[in-house]
């Protein structure tokens, strides 16, 4: 699926869509992307700033969304773990932006050859149309090749690879 339709879906399903999270960006190689949140009566706190839960989403599907679909179906990918410190109140519209390089892709790939597991870790910050950080947070997502792609289809004895 290509990245404009896919951005386009995402920021249909409910849970993002009801939150206000919306993925404004996505690079047609899935390596930048930007997700904003537009803050509404349903997502601000009694403070009249974002609610501290809606600016953790929204930093949840970044990174495990553009691994994914770099790696493609051979690779099982998710957001394994999250922090977040808040550092201001958020109010307006935030946005986070996430980067891949291409080294890190090929760090990825290196690190899953065979089918191990790697869980890199990536700093994400989230900031108000002003440009100041509104919160700073670390995803680690799970990378691991599946087993009937981390096995060679040449060595003996292999198992037989099924749809």
């Amino acid at each position: 699926m290509k990245a404009a339709l896919l951005r386009r879906a995402i920021n249909l399903w409910p849970p993002l869509f009801g939150s206000g999270i919306r993925i404004t960006r996505l690079s047609a190689d899935f390596r930048d992307a930007e997700i904003a949140l537009r803050q509404t009566w349903l997502n601000g706190n009694r403070h009249r700033a974002h609610f501290g839960g809606s600016l953790f989403a929204m930093t949840d599907v970044g990174y495990a969304l553009m691994i994914g679909r770099i790696m493609g179906r051979d690779y099982a990918v998710w957001d394994k773990s999250g922090e977040i410190e808040f550092v201001s109140p958020g109010r307006g519209t935030v946005r986070a932006r996430f980067h891949l390089t291409a080294e890190k892709v090929a760090e990825i790939r290196e690190a899953t050859k065979g089918g191990a597991k790697y869980l890199p870790v990536f700093d994400v910050d989230v900031v108000d149309d002003a440009g100041k950080l509104v919160a700073k947070a670390r995803r680690t997502i799970y990378v691991r090749q599946r087993r009937r792609a981390a096995v060679p289809l040449d060595k003996p004895g292999s198992p037989p690879i099924s749809g």
